[in-house]
């Protein structure tokens, strides 16, 4: 007995009309992309491993897919021995290996693999600018929308392959930046129709700042990792935290102004002057928010709104300015739809030092569950044919696919049935497809130069010319 085909946990196919959707957002966001005169490029799925190891802190590293080099011939040829402990490694689970274990089960991989799939479209696109850098025009905007691949525990929303889009500048310290980059996120969601998501911005040098002036500097992730969770655990659930993690009762009350944050951007703008008047990085995360702030307000958004909220803490390990998250419109219970931020030295990983850069992603997956819910896909999303053709015969279907090609000439998407059979299961097959229209070509219109159309959702039937049919089509298109 065969065995019954799947595919690897963790990864997904898509019906036609699931592309067709997914293209519907990946279109509009490179449409976007590019009329913000960002460039495409592409690198390979997969790097060579010292690309990648490394830079994602110790969890990352244990996400990053090895490949196998090919053959066995590592084995005969260079005697490669196992590590005593190799089976324990091989059956636990990535969460449960201790750093010694996978400092030692990594020297082993590095001598049978070489390569790894990419883990993210950053680091890779850092390799480039390095590897490309006396043939690349600075500042250089560039969007990426490619696969990449995680070796993570699936489940809802978390897959081991899936697509990114980003859009990153890298060679220019300028705010004008974050400002278009703002008015590129509310450009997309306006054109995908979702209308009043909430475009949350903070800077990392706020955050450095507050941890300055309470005296936690030291403290600065256990601050802000509680700090965010204001949302779901409440002022109480925050400060217990933070005790617990060793910020003191008189450091709390210095930021207890943090936990009513509220007012317009312009006045919690003012709030923070305040409280970070004695930080010097501080005030300089102040001043950038108020400049970003002040021209989006300035040149208006469409449909999105700007938020400014100092409880946001993503990327802090990387981003050096600006952090941004995009919140589905209210109502929708999805997590952020897209995210990004300033990095003041991308490429030094590589050895190009003081190369700032500012970018953003989409989280196309999360995009596209959004827009389904609320009934946004258009009706036009679709790969199928506008008209199929009946096959009623060796003559007619000579005839039909002379009519065939000239309509696909006019971009057209039209078919013929490929048998000619009964006439039932013709109509059935393009019920079942969503085709709109059924084209009949019988003597009597072969005789007239003639065809019959019928539309499948009401019934309609008419006869007539090709041009005739042509623009029936075209107004259908």
């Amino acid at each position: 007995m065969a065995q019954k085909p799947s595919i690897p946990k963790g990864t997904r196919d898509f019906s036609p009309i699931e592309v067709a959707k997914r293209n519907y957002i990946f279109s509009t966001i490179k449409t976007n992309f590019e009329k913000f005169g960002f460039q495409p490029i592409e690198t390979p799925s997969f790097e060579n491993s010292e690309t990648l190891m490394g830079k994602y802190g110790e969890e990352g590293d244990r996400l990053i897919f090895k490949i196998l080099n090919s053959g066995n011939y590592f084995f005969s040829k260079n005697k490669i021995e196992l590590p005593n402990n190799i089976t324990e490694l091989q059956i636990k689970s990535a969460e449960d290996i201790s750093t010694e274990e996978l400092i030692q089960l990594n020297k082993f991989t590095s001598k049978i693999s070489e390569k790894a799939l990419r883990y993210d479209l950053t680091v890779p696109f850092a390799r480039y600018v390095v590897q490309h850098q006396n043939e690349i025009e600075f500042p250089f905007k560039r969007y990426q929308i490619q696969p990449v691949w995680r070796a993570d525990r699936p489940q809802k929303g978390r897959l081991r392959e899936f697509y990114q889009c980003d859009a990153d500048v890298v060679g220019s310290n300028s705010l004008w930046q974050e400002v278009e980059l703002v008015q590129l996120y509310d450009s997309v969601f306006s054109q995908l129709g979702l209308n009043g998501v909430t475009i949350k911005i903070n800077n990392r040098k706020i955050l450095s700042g507050i941890a300055e002036v309470i005296g936690a500097s030291d403290k600065l992730i256990d601050f802000t990792v509680a700090l965010d969770k204001l949302d779901k655990i409440g002022e109480e659930g925050v400060k217990k935290e933070m005790l617990e993690k060793g910020i003191s009762e008189q450091a709390i009350t210095k930021v207890q102004p943090l936990f009513s944050f509220t007012g317009t951007i312009a006045e919690k703008i003012a709030k923070l002057a305040d409280l970070l008047a004695a930080s010097e990085e501080g005030m300089k995360g102040v001043e950038e928010l108020l400049f970003i702030c002040d021209n989006v307000n300035e040149i208006g958004l469409q449909t999105a709104q700007l938020d400014l909220d100092v409880t946001l803490a993503r990327g802090l390990n990387y981003y050096t300015g600006a952090i941004f998250e995009v919140t589905a419109p209210k109502g929708v219970a999805m997590g952020s739809i897209g995210g990004g931020g300033r990095y003041d030295d991308l490429t030094g990983i590589f050895g190009l030092k003081n190369m700032s850069g500012v970018g953003i992603s989409f989280g196309l997956d999360r995009i596209a569950l959004v827009i389904e819910e609320l009934n946004l896909f258009p009706e036009t999303v679709t790969t199928t044919s506008k008209a199929l053709f009946l096959n009623f015969g060796l003559e007619e279907a000579k005839y039909a696919m002379k009519a065939i090609a000239k309509l696909r000439q006019e971009g057209i998407k039209v078919e013929m049935y490929p048998d000619a059979t009964k006439i039932g299961k013709q109509f059935q097959h393009a019920d079942k497809r969503g085709i709109p229209f059924a084209i009949l070509v019988g003597e009597e219109e072969m005789k007239n130069q003639q065809y019959g159309i019928k539309n499948l959702a009401s019934g309609d039937q008419q006869k007539l010319s090709f041009d005739a049919l042509l623009n029936v089509l075209k107004e259908n298109k």
